[in-house]
């Protein structure tokens, strides 16, 4: 079935479990497409195989997207500038996402040589780009009736790319039981003048209920979307700030491990230590020495993240990304320690992808064609 197609099924209302023919990820036996040439290893160990692919992929594309992409201030625009909850959610009705193209994506990825994907499905201010029963908050219930995360599932399995999703699982600046100030930092909450009306308090509030409900969605992307390479779980300062027994991270990992035995974790520098890859960004490193050295040490595999010119859409870095030259600098630099790097690009508000981006991406591509890859 055609992309189109199924956005105009989704503007209906039907989601996967009305269509089920195209995506069953309950089908553990089935060689996901992106590890098609680990057939032989998936038969007996599907994790190793995940784990195996990951290691050879080295490059993959990462999207920031959502509401925050509107004003063009960056990601972190809610918190840096105390916005309160019922005033950002004003931008769901403004997000049409009208450029947003998943199949220029996947191939802008294949044409940069990356061998997956990764887009913010939940971000910090809460707002989803996929299908979920837990809120309306979420990008088929704003103006662009849409979800976006389908879209790109479609695309990535199309052209045998991983797809791995991006959730903030440790900080919600929405959710009413989501952690906040008074118990736990690392930006848990905006640091609002008033108490913010959105959210519970004291006695009232049950962590445990926003641990439920990221429960939910985690069920919702790993059984709607087919094969998932990777589930990517950002917030790390907010449970490391308090007591992060509370958090149940042991449960999650179950859970993701149950629905989808080959799909990988992480979490930055790891929780449990049971992740499978670190993941820090790529200023950590230098600033971080010991837990650098003990990530290089402990043999597990390495993912680098880092962008071109911010996370979230800055209009003011326009016509000032870095170019192809300094991210194959950035590819070296990953290559040193064996790890891969996860390059992020801003969609423009409207979705599309910067033309300057583009352009660097495309160099790459051609340089690793021609050179091989950079050392």
């Amino acid at each position: 079935m055609e992309r189109r197609k199924f956005v105009q099924l989704t503007g209906l209302g039907l989601t996967f479990s009305m269509v089920p023919s195209l995506f069953n990820s309950c089908e553990s036996d089935k060689v996901p497409a992106y590890l098609k040439n680990y057939a032989g290893l998936y038969a007996t160990n599907q994790l190793e195989a995940a784990r195996q692919w990951f290691v050879d992929a080295k490059f993959g594309l990462f999207l920031h997207y959502g509401l925050y992409s509107l004003p063009g201030r960056g990601e972190w625009v809610q918190y840096r500038e105390n916005i309160h909850v019922g005033e950002y959610e004003k931008l769901k009705e403004k997000f049409t996402a009208e450029k947003f193209d998943a199949d220029f994506i996947a191939n802008l990825a294949v044409e940069a040589e990356m061998k997956y994907v990764n887009i913010t499905t939940r971000h910090h201010d809460s707002f989803c780009l996929f299908n979920t029963k837990t809120t309306d908050f979420n990008s088929v219930q704003s103006a662009a009736k849409r979800d976006l995360v389908e879209e790109l599932a479609i695309a990535c399995e199309k052209r045998g790319l991983g797809l791995c999703l991006y959730y903030s699982h440790g900080r919600d600046w929405r959710h009413p039981h989501a952690p906040n100030n008074d118990k736990w930092g690392g930006s848990a909450r905006p640091k609002y003048d008033s108490e913010e009306p959105y959210y519970a308090y004291g006695e009232d509030h049950d962590l445990n209920k926003y641990i439920d409900y990221m429960h939910e969605q985690l069920t919702e992307l790993l059984t709607q979307y087919g094969p998932i390479a990777s589930i990517w779980l950002d917030g790390y300062g907010t449970p490391v700030s308090g007591p992060i027994e509370e958090f149940r991270i042991p449960e999650t990992y179950e859970l993701i491990r149950k629905l989808q035995p080959q799909s990988l974790i992480s979490a930055k520098w790891g929780y449990t230590g049971t992740e499978d890859y670190y993941a820090p960004e790529y200023h950590w490193l230098e600033n971080n020495a010991d837990k650098t050295n003990q990530m290089v040490q402990s043999g597990k595999p390495i993912e680098i993240c880092t962008n071109i010119a911010g996370w979230g859409y800055t209009e003011k870095l326009d016509g000032t990304h870095r170019g192809a030259d300094s991210i194959i600098e950035n590819l070296k630099y990953a290559g040193k320690f064996h790890a891969n790097l996860l390059l992020n690009t801003a969609p423009l508000p409207d979705g599309s992808i910067d033309k300057q981006d583009i352009q660097s991406l495309k160099e790459i591509g051609q340089a690793i064609r021609k050179d091989g890859w950079p050392v």
